[in-house]
């Protein structure tokens, strides 16, 4: 990598790197006399929008965002690994940015969006540390992503930082609701949304336009009855209205 200067140091096995036990938190992390950078994902494993990979120089502060459009996650590029390659490439990106040198610790999310990522450290001498992210990054990447939703129209109250098996559901009801029009936001790779989820949702949004249908039909055929009662017995219905007062 242009502008990177390789760090002299014993690299830890792939074996040490992906043993949970060889993680560390971020929140208290090992002593280290150069400075840490920090990366951390959000939405890579969601239903619903792009994905976003975030980066922290722990000395100063600094966080920055890149994006990972949800068009990657299509069926097609995601055979191709097309969202692995975009995400080494705007790591790649951020590090030129922050000015990753010599002497600077990685610590990286374990997620399996970072397979390249590590791959590519491991070729270029690059040292990292596989790290259970928490904390400051991951408040602000994870923010970053609900932010992300929002903007789309997802407006639930229950909607968090939090992600997991809530927050699938909360997006995908809100895909249910309109279909047509929101299945352009889903990350259609997933091969279980083409096996499971399409169908579902599909006859939820017919099941929910058959049901507006149903009481729209019955509003206006109490509104013509209520009409056709005034048009025969006006006299009755104002002098009701008159006793009424």
């Amino acid at each position: 990598m242009t502008g990177i200067i390789y760090v002299h140091v014993i690299m830890k096995t792939e074996t040490e790197k992906d043993d949970q036990e060889s993680c560390q938190s971020t929140i208290n992390p090992s002593e280290w006399k150069g400075r840490t950078i920090e990366i951390d994902d959000a939405g890579t494993g969601d239903l619903v929008g792009d994905a976003f990979i975030g980066f922290r120089d722990t000395n100063t502060g600094k966080i920055i965002f890149q994006s990972v459009p949800v068009i990657l996650y299509n069926k097609e590029n995601k055979e191709e690994d097309r969202p692995k390659k975009h995400i080494l490439k705007i790591v790649i990106k951020a590090l030129r940015a922050l000015n990753h040198s010599k002497g600077d610790r990685i610590l990286l999310c374990r997620g399996n969006c970072f397979d390249l990522v590590r791959e590519y450290f491991d070729e270029n001498k690059i040292y990292y540390e596989a790290a259970i992210v928490e904390g400051e990054l991951q408040d602000a990447v994870e923010g970053r992503f609900i932010q992300h939703l929002r903007t789309l129209g997802m407006g639930s109250k229950n909607l968090t930082n939090d992600s997991g098996i809530k927050r699938y559901f909360i997006s995908f009801n809100w895909v249910c609701q309109d279909f047509p029009n929101r299945e352009r936001y889903v990350k259609t790779g997933f091969p279980s949304w083409k096996r499971k989820w399409r169908n579902i949702a599909i006859e939820r949004y017919q099941n929910s336009r058959r049901g507006k249908a149903q009481r729209r039909e019955l509003i206006e055929r109490r509104a013509n009855e209520i009409y056709n009662v005034m048009l025969e017995k006006p006299i009755s219905i104002r002098k009701a209205v008159s006793e009424s007062r």
